[in-house]
């Protein structure tokens, strides 16, 4: 069995646009992209590591527990051996108590995926390469978490392209979620149900050959 960790925030734990449900396992994105690649002959495990609010490195003055770098390490020991981390963090980088721009969330990324790579996983197991996705931009803020975020769709200006010179310098995947989807017409944040659908099955495409030929 291959197993991929999903290391992420609420747009991935499936958070319904201004509600405080959740989507149910075959809806979120690392569900559907599990499903999509099952079928494919592949043996997949998908496993979540999903927490609302995350940033990639920074503390939450608010909640504890959501600096992103906090026991990555702990949680690679954990799930070894992994045939791939998928790293989708970036959006509560944005939140209105900080004042990060794209250039600071993408140092974050990339202090993550240095974390992973240096994680003491057991000897003879193998560091799993790492599949960086750049969250679609935050858009005008709505609704109950509108004061949370406001401001963020300024600040995340230009975070794809941060992200992805970050994964060009230390050599790992990277993937646009902008490319295919957008943040939710509802919150301006998160992803509505339709759009986990379309990033789990165009995420499935681009990890189906990184689980045959692995690189990073």
């Amino acid at each position: 069995m291959q197993q991929i960790l999903v290391y992420s925030d609420s747009l991935s734990w499936g958070i319904v646009p201004t509600t405080r449900r959740r989507l149910s396992f075959d809806q979120r994105w690392p569900g559907v992209m599990e499903n999509v690649l099952s079928p494919s002959g592949k043996d997949i495990r998908v496993i979540e590591d999903c927490l609302n609010g995350r940033r990639t490195v920074w503390d939450d003055p608010y909640k504890p527990g959501r600096n992103g770098l906090a026991g990555l390490a702990q949680r690679m020991e954990i799930h070894a051996p992994l045939s791939l981390v998928v790293l989708m963090l970036g959006t509560n980088d944005f939140q209105s108590m900080h004042a990060h721009n794209a250039w600071h969330s993408a140092q974050g990324v990339a202090a993550l995926v240095q974390a992973i790579r240096g994680a003491p996983i057991e000897p003879g197991m193998p560091v799993p390469p790492v599949l960086v996705v750049a969250p679609p931009p935050i858009r005008t803020p709505m609704g109950p978490i509108a004061p949370k975020f406001e401001g963020g769709e300024v600040r995340c200006v230009g975070l794809a392209a941060a992200f992805a010179e970050v994964c060009k310098a230390l050599e790992c995947h990277f993937f646009d979620a902008a490319s295919v989807v957008s943040s939710s017409s509802v919150d301006g944040v998160h992803l509505d149900a339709a759009q986990h659908r379309v990033l789990g099955e165009a995420l499935a495409k681009v990890v189906a050959p990184m689980l045959q030929s692995p690189v990073g």
